[in-house]
């Protein structure tokens, strides 16, 4: 079972790492701006094609060599995750390093070539885009909060029939294995820790609703369809995501107070389940943006292209920009939204509930 669960998610984090420069915005190739009517060059398609041949390569050799290790030696469960773990770790790490190359070749061939040369950079807004806009609203994300909050409660009320462990990690199997000393906050330990997570990803939502809808001069039509995407999607797979956490730590705190409420194959399967569906949503998110600018823009102007924003990306992956109001962006290697540096609003989003989350771990 174990070697199933981390084969799988393996699967799904090479397939995702080897296909991201064919997904990403048409017009960032490995985290460089490059005008619209280079986007086909032979040079940069040979490196896109080079990143996905040599990133898939390896992550079958790593995985069959993983697989074929565990088959052969049949190690102990722990060992088994150590390995598993260090393995995904590996993936990214080495299609980061891989990105990193070509993200200097690209930057080279982009000066070397001189693209930005004789072309007018410009900005485009449009502001009939915000009414076409269906990101989920932020009270939606209310829901599993006030579930949550249930859960605590229910918690509280029945603190006498919980056990002098309480149980702090699951195994694959769904057992639990690791425990801490029965206290009133440790015995709330779990669903206090899923509502710093959700008031994270309630703050998340409401800060991308609030930053700006890049838009692209000389591909407007194929750059409006390709945010939309981004906003509705993002929006419907961070919702999901909290309802499905939700779910399952409600399922672990459930079975940690009434031990019997649930059998030894509903334990096994949740987390399953679980897995499935977010990575199955994550799969289709990615698809259905990385598809949705790729159709034909129409008749290029030679003499325009989209604003030349480099310099405020840290190696193509980190947005510093203070004269940016938006607390979110798009990625540029990757589908999906990165912090904006240089607004401290977003510090506040997302740090401040992990350094809870750090500190509930701990105790």
């Amino acid at each position: 079972m174990t070697l199933a669960i981390f084969l799988f998610i393996s699967i799904i984090l090479a397939g995702i790492q080897t296909a991201i420069p064919f997904l990403v915005k048409r017009t960032i190739i490995f985290g460089i701006t490059v005008p619209e009517k280079h986007i086909k060059n032979e040079q940069l398609l040979s490196y896109k094609k080079n990143y996905t041949f040599i990133v898939a390569l390896v992550s079958v050799i790593a995985l069959a060599s993983y697989v074929l290790w565990v088959l052969v030696s049949n190690p102990v469960e722990e060992k088994t995750v150590l390995i598993g773990t260090f393995i995904q770790f590996g993936i990214i790490l080495f299609s980061l390093s891989l990105y990193f190359y070509y993200h200097g070749k690209t930057l080279q061939l982009k000066k070397k070539q001189n693209w930005m040369e004789q072309l007018k950079q410009v900005k485009v807004a449009d502001l009939s885009v915000r009414s076409q806009d269906e990101m989920l609203s932020w009270y939606v994300f209310l829901l599993p909060i006030v579930m949550t909050v249930g859960v605590i409660v229910y918690t509280i009320f029945q603190y006498d029939l919980l056990p002098n462990q309480i149980p702090t990690h699951w195994g694959a199997n769904g057992k639990a294995d690791r425990f801490t000393e029965k206290t009133p906050i440790s015995a709330i330990s779990l669903p206090l820790t899923l509502l710093a997570m959700q008031v994270m990803f309630l703050g998340i939502n409401i800060g991308k609703s609030k930053s700006g809808i890049q838009l692209s001069a000389t591909s407007l039509n194929a750059s409006r369809n390709r945010q939309l995407t981004l906003r509705k999607n993002s929006s419907w797979l961070m919702f999901g995501v909290s309802f499905l956490l939700t779910i399952m730590f409600s399922f672990f705190q459930l079975t940690t107070i009434h031990p019997n409420l649930f059998a030894g194959t509903a334990m096994m399967a949740a987390p399953m389940i679980f897995l499935v569906i977010l990575l199955t949503g994550t799969i289709i998110f990615a698809v259905k943006v990385g598809r949705s600018d790729k159709q034909s823009v129409g008749e290029l102007k030679e003499d325009l292209t989209d604003y030349d924003e480099d310099s405020y990306w840290k190696g193509g992956l980190f947005y510093f920009n203070r004269n940016d109001p938006s607390i979110f962006v798009e990625k540029r290697f990757g589908v999906g939204w990165t912090l904006n540096f240089g607004n401290p609003i977003g510090y506040i989003i997302v740090f401040v509930p992990l350094v809870v989350i750090i500190i509930l771990s701990n105790l």
